[in-house]
C-alpha cells in the first residue's frame, strides 16, 4: 500500500507527541504543518518546543525503464524561542537541545524503517538528510531545519478505473 501526505502528517504528529521534550497533545500542541492557513493563525501562538512539518515537492526518475521512482523531497523544523536575543550561551544551549532532539527522530525513523505499519517512512533516504541552524531574530524563534528526501518506487500501470475511456479525444 503505498502511502500519501496524510500518513506522513500523521506519522510526525505521533513523534511530537511521543517525544518526551516535545510532549504534543491535543490540549497543549506543539506539532503543526506548515501550510498557508497555519502560519497566519496558528503559528502566532506557538507552544515550544514545536515540531513544524513541512509540504513536500516530489519529481520522478525515469531511468529509461519500467522502474520509475517518485522522489519526496520535505523538511521539518524545531523551533525554540528565547527572550534575549543577545544571551549567545542560551541561543547556542536551545541549538544544542534541538540538534539532539532532531537526532532522536532521525534515529527513531530509521529504527521505524523496520516497522510495516509506518508506511508514511518506510523509504526514507537517511543519506539525504541535511540539517541546518535557523534564526529569525524578529520573532526571538531559533531552531534547526532537517530536509529529507523519500524515495518510492511508482507503479506504472494504468488503473482503468481511473479513465473514462467512453470519452472521445478530438484533434
Amino acid at each position: 500500500m503505498k502511502s500519501k501526505f496524510s500518513d506522513l502528517i500523521q506519522y510526525f504528529r505521533t513523534l511530537a507527541t511521543q517525544h518526551v521534550d516535545i510532549g504534543h497533545s491535543t490540549t497543549d500542541k506543539h506539532f503543526y504543518r506548515f501550510e498557508l492557513d497555519e502560519v497566519l493563525t496558528g503559528l502566532k501562538k506557538v507552544n515550544y518546543p514545536a515540531l513544524i512539518l513541512e509540504g513536500y515537492r516530489y519529481s520522478l526518475t525515469d531511468k529509461q525503464s519500467d522502474n520509475v521512482l517518485k522522489e519526496r523531497s520535505g523538511a521539518f523544523m524545531l523551533l525554540g524561542h528565547l527572550n534575549d536575543i543577545g544571551d549567545y550561551d542560551a541561543m547556542h544551549q536551545l541549538w544544542d537541545n534541538l540538534e539532539m532532539i532532531c537526532d532522536d527522530i532521525i534515529v527513531r525513523i530509521k529504527s521505524d524503517k523496520r516497522n510495516p505499519a509506518a508506511r508514511a517512512i518506510r523509504d526514507f533516504d537517511l543519506g539525504s538528510v541535511n540539517v541546518a541552524l535557523i534564526a529569525n531574530e524578529n520573532d526571538k524563534n531559533y531552531g534547526i531545519r532537517c530536509t529529507f528526501s523519500i524515495s518510492s518506487p511508482l507503479s506504472t500501470d494504468v488503473n482503468s478505473e481511473r479513465w473514462n475511456y467512453n470519452i472521445n479525444i478530438s484533434h
